[in-house]
């Protein structure tokens, strides 16, 4: 399945859902040595990087050969083999080989095989791997400068009669064993293997010392998937490209590098030669004598398998494969196989048996006879069936490391009457954050009101919400059907569809005053289970009209959300952010998302103390739409690990009671919520078993847009067929509840908070161990001593506040402090209040400012947003500040909220900016060029959905970047101006920096070059820059620019527009395909629809040059 997509397409492999297999120390299945090792990734502690928008940065090149000294600089430290990509082809080894000549430069090559006898048994896999390093140490000695560990038989008799080390095993051992010699500078490690297809297989190869991999295997793979009559048939219709061989093989390294380069940015590595041997990863499942030996300094929490036990595990693949005469097995690690394949825990199965217990018929839709049926065709939920249900996972194969756990009460059992009802367990439930365009409306409405219903947190996902479901119902008719939503069933009034957790990740998408105010809680997406250290992506086809307009994006265009960057480099920016959504919806709590991995105990205190309510850790084996499949299976640990981690040292720092912790990631049952209680967590996500609960068959095609029940496809018809009601989805977690009563009834316990923390009633189940052969070096006694024990003191579950109250957690947020004092004293100005009020008039304010002032206006703006949402204010409120603001200065301005600020400001200026106006101006008595000087920080306008922003000056880095609707001058940049921008104008009237309009799908920009050198700094993988070609695209630029001037007395402005004629020679137009037929690109468009403010109405120009005079028509349209 791998090899097919990189070969045909030049990329990796895409999936959908989570990683529902068993961690591979538990599986049934043999498992290459890789499936071990855990990608680790950056959050919040140091930025990741976008390795397609901000390639500029991204280096593969790697050395081989004797690397000298750093501190003796010689012609000898020149003197390396320089390889442009870590992928070797067999023509490149023959080069290499042939380097080895005295005249070619006398790089020794040396071969060390890594095969030992298969009648060695188990046990010879240490002793084999012992004469490995030793033979690599003799030859490093006596000069060979490129040493290669070779798994490639000489014939078939050899291929018969011996077994190999895993390469993994093999160049770690080597790599450690010749840096204890002090050799390892000396040579070059040059891995031949037929082991490695997957991206992560070289970058753990990489990862552990290898400087390039020669992939024999995958590479002749590859040859014969083209020799295939099928392959060829496909090239013939045009599904797939016509390449040659070569080609093929060619996409094939194309993949693994991009694959490579995303993992290395994952992690904010921008060079393979710093990720080479540097040992990012995390072992989960092998054990001491395996660590001690390859991978020293590598974490493994529980240790695992032993040498034997690998060298067992990669015999137990041959036979197998000789049975089926060469034909590899396909052991259905990936998508479930029957019979001989990996156990899914979500499968088809699974998911009838769910559906019979809460009465769920997935025929029953509105594309059938649901209107006919009594109560919309929803069964009665039966108790024996969810009995049924959740004996087939009690008895199913390992999957997770909680099913080694089981319980051990230290008091006798009760009657199940005297444990709190499900009602008070249901509060404590949420949804995984599935955004609206993953999930069809359909779903995602659905979700949202069962969990309401049950007093549950629902969660929006990225993407924003419509603001219709804000409210709740009131037109409900008997039939349970509302003119509101007409497309859902099973409806009542009261109900409300507006997600408790509103979510704001790294692409802002549908992030408006409107949407931060309406949650009730305010979530921070720093990573995502599926695929930490990326950002997210919804593919063109499912962002239809209704998904585009909530996004403010262009209709069929793939949405990219960066990976967590831009406007977070460290724990003081997330802090930043923090306070910004604390700023605009005081009463609402923040939580961020972490995702699980070693170290995250040490974030979760560092988010803590920036101020968080709320720390959910999530699995990695959580659900996506759409997401590479290497990051899906290899990235994030369980939530076991991160959950444990990060409780035992907020305990340990006293920080424990100022968060609640949140876990989700592949959650299904009762005693799943019981274990995540008992380590710690006080509140738990449901992600794809919720999306089961309402239709969801798991046919695995999310990202394909074609799921058969319409719960992820935006296509009309298939959502025609969505099957879930809300009760569908209540019944589901009524049934988790009253098993959780079950278990405390048993266990001896009243009230469910009572477990919250307390792991000593866990203890390691000897009989779940002993059901899989190489479990049982697996020991849970390390992982759970380091839980700090809080049977007596439970004051962790409760906040203290003045007066050395204590209340719950959950009925408190923290409050902004006096960084905030002068929004505060924004808000209570009378006569500002009055015009919100009132909805109408006009005031005038004057303020001081300085650099401890945060986030100001934001308060206002959500004062505002409240009364009147996003577009509804038809008042005027004027403000002028004088002074240096702090940061994120005019955040999440409206329209009708007009901010001029004389001096300067720091970053983030007009963060999430939707209409309005800001202007920044230096002081009359400056002293310096305003157009050579910054006068705002970076990432100004980040995530802009509209309003004008005027800047006398330059703007730091990553201006407008996701800008969808804003429409700004400044007069220079920095660095990638425009990235990722989906709407919007951005005019620059000086120079900028490297990467302009990366990753840009909407939206149009003029840039002027007075110094001729624009061209080297856009980033052309998908904008067009060209010369202004249309009346329309020079008049909008004209009156921009005129406009800049009237509102900041611009002397660059000014220049420009009194050389206009020749000025305008020197601007260039930056846009991408989806702008290629507006009014400014195009002469065929109607140049009427042309805008030059955000806040102008579609139309006519409504800005005319300065001193001219408006014409009878626009007298009439632009009266207001």
């Amino acid at each position: 399945m791998q090899i097919a997509d990189m070969a045909g397409a030049g990329k990796e492999t895409t999936y959908s859902m989570g990683d529902d297999a068993p961690v591979s120390a538990l599986s049934t299945r043999p498992q290459p040595l890789y499936n071990y090792f855990k990608q680790r990734f950056a959050q919040v502690t140091n930025p990741p990087i976008d390795p397609l928008r901000e390639g500029v940065v991204m280096s593969l090149a790697m050395t081989l050969g004797k690397k000298e000294s750093i501190y003796q600089v010689s012609e000898l430290g020149a003197r390396l083999i320089h390889l442009e990509s870590p992928v070797l082809n067999d023509n490149e080894m023959d080069r290499i080989a042939l380097y080895a000549k005295e005249e070619n430069g006398g790089f020794q090559n040396s071969k060390v095989s890594t095969r030992y006898s298969l009648s060695d048994g188990p046990e010879g896999i240490a002793a084999a791997l012992d004469k490995v390093c030793d033979d690599a140490v003799e030859l490093v000695r006596d000069g060979t400068e490129i040493l290669i560990l070779s798994d490639m038989a000489a014939d078939q008799d050899e291929l018969n009669d011996t077994t190999y080390i895993p390469p993994l095993l093999a160049v770690g051992a080597v790599h450690h064993r010749l840096i204890e010699e002090g050799l390892r500078m000396d040579t070059g490690i040059i891995v031949e293997t037929g082991s490695a297809w997957s991206t992560h297989h070289f970058a753990c190869l990489v990862g552990y010392g290898a400087n390039a991999v020669h992939p024999y295997l995958a590479l002749e793979t590859v040859k014969q998937w083209y020799s295939q009559p099928k392959v060829g048939k496909m090239m013939q219709s045009g599904k797939l490209a016509k390449i040659s061989v070569n080609e093929a093989q060619q996409n094939f390294r194309k993949a693994i590098e991009a694959g490579l380069l995303k993992i290395l940015s994952k992690m904010g590595i921008s060079l393979l030669t710093s990720y080479s041997g540097a040992q990012i990863f995390e072992a989960v499942g092998l054990g001491e004598d395996a660590i001690q030996r390859s991978f020293k300094g590598t974490t493994s929490r529980i240790g695992g398998l032993s040498l034997e036990d690998i060298a067992r595990e990669t015999a137990m693949m041959r036979p197998e494969a000789v049975d089926a005469k060469l034909k590899l097995v396909n052991y259905g690690y990936y998508k479930p196989i029957p019979k001989q394949g990996e156990y899914h825990a979500n499968s088809a199965d699974l998911a009838k048996l769910l559906h019979e217990a809460i009465g769920l018929d997935k025929k029953v839709s509105s594309a059938t006879n649901r209107d006919e049926l009594e109560n919309d065709g929803v069964k009665p939920a039966s108790v024996a069936n969810y009995e049924i249900f959740k004996k087939s996972l009690e008895t199913a194969p390992l999957a997770n490391i909680r099913d080694l756990l089981d319980f051990e009460s230290d008091r006798e059992s009760i009657d199940i009457s005297e444990v709190e009802p499900a009602s008070e367990i249901m509060r404590r439930f949420c949804t995984g954050a599935m955004s609206l365009g993953a999930l069809s409306r359909e779903a995602h409405e659905t979700l949202a009101i069962a969990v309401n219903r049950v007093g549950g947190k629902s969660n929006s996902g990225e993407g924003g919400e419509d603001t219709i479901r804000g409210k709740a119902l009131s037109d409900v008719d008997e039939k349970g059907r509302s003119p509101t939503f007409p497309h859902l069933a099973g409806l009542k009034n009261g109900d409300s569809a507006n997600s408790f957790v509103h979510q704001i990740a790294s692409g802002r998408f549908g992030v408006t005053p409107e949407f931060l105010v309406t949650g009730k809680q305010l979530e921070i997406k720093m990573a995502q289970g599926a695929k930490p250290g990326e950002g997210g992506q919804l593919p063109g086809p499912k962002v239809s009209e209704y998904i585009a307009g909530l996004r403010a994006s262009k209709q069929g265009v793939t949405l990219i959300s960066p990976p967590p960057h831009h406007d977070i480099y460290s724990i003081e920016d997330l802090a930043q952010l923090i306070h910004d959504l604390h700023a605009i919806n005081e009463k609402a709590g923040v939580s961020v998302k972490l995702v699980s991995t070693v170290g995250i105990g040490t974030v979760a205190c560092g988010v803590a103390k920036a101020a968080a309510d709320v720390i959910q850790i999530s699995g990695g084996d959580g659900g996506t739409g759409a997401s590479p499949l290497s990051s899906i299976k290899h990235a994030g640990c369980p939530w076991e690990f991160g959950l444990a981690e990060a409780h035992s040292a907020l305990m340990e720092n006293n920080l424990r009671d100022r968060v609640v912790i949140r876990v989700d990631g592949g959650i299904r049952t009762g005693r799943d919520v019981a274990v995540a209680a008992m380590m710690g967590a006080e509140e738990f996500g449901f992600g794809t078993v919720a999306m089961i609960a309402e239709g969801c068959v798991m046919a695995r095609v999310c990202h394909l847009n074609t799921c058969p029940v319409g719960v992820t496809s935006q296509k009309e018809n298939l959502r025609k067929k969505f099957p879930g009601t809300p009760e569908h989805v209540v019944n589901f977690f009524q049934f988790v509840a009253e098993e959780i009563r079950e278990l405390m009834a048993h266990l001896g316990y009243t009230r469910f908070e009572d477990l919250i923390g307390r792991a000593d009633l866990l203890k390691e189940s000897l009989e779940q161990k002993d059901r899989v052969e190489k479990t049982k070096g697996i020991d849970l006694s390390r992982f759970f001593s380091g839980i700090p024990n809080s049977a007596e003191d439970r004051s962790f579950l409760r906040a203290k506040i003045e007066g050395d109250n204590l209340v719950m957690k959950e009925e408190i947020v923290h409050i902004n402090g006096q960084s905030s004092d002068l929004d505060r004293a924004v808000c209570k100005n009378e006569d500002i209040a009055k015009v919100i009020k009132e909805n109408e008039g006009e005031t005038n304010a004057n303020f001081k400012i300085v650099n401890t002032d945060r986030s100001t206006c934001a308060m206002l703006s959500g004062d505002i947003a409240r009364a009147h949402g996003n577009k509804g204010f038809q008042g005027k409120i004027n403000l002028s500040f004088e002074g240096s603001a702090g940061q994120a200065f005019g955040a999440f301005v409206l329209p009708g909220l007009n901010v001029r600020l004389t001096g300067e400001a720091n970053d983030y200026v007009g963060k999430g900016m939707h209409g309005g106006e800001i202007v920044v101006v230096p002081e009359a008595n400056a002293g310096f060029v305003a157009a050579e000087s910054s006068i705002v920080g970076n990432a100004c306008l980040y995530g802009a959905t509209g309003g004008d922003f005027h800047a006398n000056g330059r703007t730091g880095e990553r201006f407008c970047v996701r800008n969808s609707g804003a429409f700004a001058v400044a007069e220079g940049a920095g660095d990638h101006c425009c990235e990722y921008m989906t709407g919007g104008v951005v005019v620059m009237l000086g120079s900028v920096g490297r990467n302009v309009g990366a990753g840009m799908t909407g939206g149009v920009g003029y840039f002027y070059d007075d110094s001729d050198d624009f061209l080297n700094l856009v980033n052309g993988e998908i904008v067009t820059v060209k010369r202004i070609g249309t009346t329309a695209g020079e008049l909008q630029l004209k009156n921009m620019i005129e406009r800049h001037f009237e509102k900041t007395g611009s002397e660059k402005a000014d220049e420009i527009l009194s050389n206009w004629d020749t000025a305008k020679e020197k601007f260039w137009q930056v846009y991408p395909p989806s702008e290629a037929n507006s009014a400014v690109i195009s002469e065929e468009a109607d140049a009427a629809l042309t805008r030059v403010s955000a806040s102008a109405p579609d139309g006519a120009l409504c800005f005319l040059s300065v001193g001219g005079q408006l014409s009878p028509d626009q007298t009439a349209r632009c009266a207001d």
